[in-house]
């Protein structure tokens, strides 16, 4: 992972370095995968994001974010488009799978509100909005945790969501570089 949390990316204008995709997205699509290590099932974006790193292309660029919602909210600007996925809490049964279109319609903040920081992943991309700083595309996918004390690992629910979540962000992908048919 380099200082801009990046963890793969391959560009498609040669020669960029992290610092540049930092500060200067491009046409391509960015992939966030949001929680805490060590927080049990908010680990789960992260967890997704392990299993995106080896199949994607080169037009995609992955980030594992950690950690506070400004940053979110200006990892995202810029970009066309970007994925998002994160733990979510919203008394479903674990496991679940839920995909929000984030750039139309806010976040149920209350379902996204296991952050440890001042802004959770909602309140990010609603500042976002509001400084009008999100990309034409934004989706969020959420996967229903259960258990978001201090340890590892994720429970079994959430761990079987994973290769599921990934698919669909796959599947996500090859829909917006298709564009409208």
């Amino acid at each position: 992972m380099d200082d801009c949390g990046i963890v793969s990316r391959t560009s498609p204008k040669p020669g960029l370095v992290a610092r540049d995709l930092c500060v200067m997205a491009n046409q391509a699509v960015l992939v966030i995968g949001v929680g805490t290590r060590y927080r049990k099932d908010d680990a789960a974006g992260l967890t997704v994001a392990e299993g995106l790193r080896t199949r994607l292309s080169a037009e995609v660029t992955l980030v594992e974010h950690e950690g506070e919602g400004v940053a979110l909210m200006e990892r995202l600007q810029g970009w066309q488009a970007a994925i998002l996925i994160d733990a979510m809490s919203s008394g479903a049964r674990r496991g679940t799978i839920r995909r929000f279109e984030a750039k139309t319609h806010p976040l149920p903040a209350a379902i996204f509100r296991h952050s440890s920081h001042a802004l959770s992943v909602a309140d990010a991309i609603e500042l976002g909005r509001a400084l009008e700083r999100l990309p034409q595309h934004l989706v969020v996918f959420g996967i229903e945790g259960g258990d978001f004390g201090a340890g590892m690992p994720l429970s079994p629910e959430v761990e079987s969501s994973v290769p599921e979540v990934v698919r669909r962000v796959l599947e996500e992908i090859r829909t917006i570089q298709e564009g409208p048919q």
